[in-house]
């Protein structure tokens, strides 16, 4: 069921996320729902998203070993598997909670506040090690995020990957420039 939950959220927001939608995907009766989800409704969103949350963290924490153009890359190819073999049905479920409206979605949202927080600082941890002070990582780090989640809402509208190609191209080009200008001595505006 969670894992129901959680393709209903990455599919249709957490407005989609009802409980006759999990139990029709997921085959479960009815009273398993309230065995293992005695909050209802409210509890299957916040658990969806931990859990999806938490997949997605994963895979970013494998790739952490190395640079920031090397999770820019592992996070990329990551929404681009997401995007392809959902037939851009699937978006990011982290992105569905934060800007859900709903009084169920409003819980959501310091939860996926939570979950953006361990991806930045995944992220801003690679770009120390790739030779940025904390302050420019942390931006590029943001930066790096906000971009790559808006492509994936503009590749799931269009139906194709080339935002999220285009967008990571033009990320890599990024920081490769603000590496180049750190390592330089240019002052950087």
């Amino acid at each position: 069921m969670l894992v129901t939950a959680a393709e209903l959220l990455r599919e249709s927001g957490a407005a989609g996320v009802t409980i006759d939608a999990v139990l029709a995907r997921s085959g479960c009766p009815r009273g398993s729902v309230y065995h293992h989800f005695p909050g209802g409704r409210a509890q299957i969103l916040r658990e969806a998203l931990q859990f999806a949350g938490g997949e997605i963290t994963a895979t970013i924490d494998e790739a952490i070993s190395g640079d920031g153009t090397a999770l820019l890359r592992e996070f990329a190819a990551l929404w681009r598997d997401a995007l392809v073999t959902s037939d851009y049905t699937a978006g990011s479920p982290v992105l569905a909670a934060a800007v859900g409206s709903g009084p169920d979605e409003q819980q959501l949202t310091s939860v996926a506040a939570d979950i953006f927080a361990r991806w930045r600082d995944a992220a801003v941890a690679a770009f120390v090690r790739e030779g940025f002070d904390p302050a420019e990582a942390s931006s590029l780090a943001h930066t790096t995020i906000a971009a790559l989640e808006g492509a994936v809402a503009l590749s799931r509208s269009l139906r194709t990957a080339q935002p999220l190609d285009d967008v990571t191209a033009q990320m890599e080009f990024l920081i490769k420039a603000r590496e180049f200008v750190c390592r330089s001595g240019i002052p950087a505006s």
